[in-house]
């Protein structure tokens, strides 16, 4: 019993030291992604006004990284609160993140390839891997003009001071989540006079999957089930559910027409401030539906002919399951 017992325990101290090599490695060689370049990025007049367009109306920093009211029609930005950070990410058991400040205040003694790296790879200034909540993957296949400019454009915003609460990640999310981060590939811009491929471009940049395409366990997309929606969130304090987006006719939008597609956007380019009754808020809506309403017709008209290319699935989705 004795050569037993030192035999198990031997095993068991294998067993700790393997797993201490293995996160030791994993603290060693990840993230796996190249220094922060060394440059200059030019803050052009054209380059800030491209900055501003594709932050304020198709990335999305100033809605992520702003707070946001939900007793308002999609939650519009807190004006006092833009780009300052601070709204909390509950992804239930791995963890909590917050959106950080990307005011000057935080940010202003970065270089630009500290920026480049944390925005288009995952990895902050010390080292840190990002969560990928902050969708570097997509950033990091636009084209490395755009990524500029909106990095232009975050250096302009007004500095507002305040402490955002670090993250909080369970295990093996905290080690995971350091092999996620990649270098950048950038990809050229399509020209818009290549519809489909330009809205491609737009649909990827706007991150229009990360809502409307469900994901597994691991945070993978579901093979087959691209833009079907039914993803659901409780930010608006009920339960909201993404559209199915794919072009079937009955369950999807296969049924509109390109300029309902347009107007569905542009009706909220001026946005209502009224407060909204609890009837309202049971079908409030988590999309910046109000912040895609600022892109350009043409940017909305080559996103609907690329969503008009993929593969039509019937999924009916009860968006607003909590609507009386």
């Amino acid at each position: 019993m004795r050569i037993l017992g030192k035999i198990i325990l031997v095993l068991l101290l294998l067993v700790v030291v393997v797993a201490a090599c293995g996160v030791g490695y994993l603290y060693l060689v990840y993230p796996n992604v190249p220094a922060a370049p060394a440059f200059k990025i030019e803050p052009s007049p054209e380059r800030l006004a491209r900055g501003q367009y594709l932050s304020d109306h198709v990335v999305g920093c100033t809605t992520c990284h702003s707070q946001r009211d939900w007793t308002r029609y999609s939650g519009l930005i807190k004006p006092e609160t833009l780009g300052r950070g601070g709204d909390k990410f509950d992804l239930g058991g791995a963890g909590v993140v917050y959106a950080k400040n990307i005011t000057p205040a935080a940010i202003g003694s970065w270089t630009d390839g500290e920026l480049l790296r944390a925005v288009a790879a995952g990895v902050s200034r010390d080292g840190t891997p990002l969560f990928p909540l902050m969708p570097y993957p997509h950033f990091g296949q636009m084209s490395e003009d755009d990524v500029h400019a909106v990095l232009a454009y975050i250096r302009s915003l007004k500095a507002i001071e305040g402490a955002v609460p670090d993250r909080t990640l369970a295990f093996p999310m905290n080690l995971i989540v350091r092999t996620i981060p990649t270098a950048a590939a950038f990809q050229p811009r399509p020209s818009p006079d290549s519809k489909v491929a330009y809205g491609k471009y737009m649909t990827d940049a706007a991150l229009c999957s990360d809502c409307h395409t469900p994901i597994d366990d691991r945070g993978q997309p579901l093979p087959g089930r691209d833009f079907v929606g039914g993803m659901e969130f409780i930010e608006t304090g009920y339960r909201v559910r993404s559209a199915n987006i794919t072009p079937d006719a009955d369950t999807g939008i296969g049924s509109w027409t390109e300029q309902q597609f347009i107007d569905r956007f542009k009706g909220f380019e001026t946005p209502s401030n009224a407060e909204l009754g609890d009837a309202e808020r049971r079908q409030n809506t988590v999309m910046p539906i109000t912040m895609y309403a600022g892109m350009t017709r043409e940017d909305l008209s080559a996103i609907y002919a690329y969503l008009r290319t993929l593969k039509p699935v019937v999924n009916r989705v009860n968006k607003f399951p909590d609507a009386k």
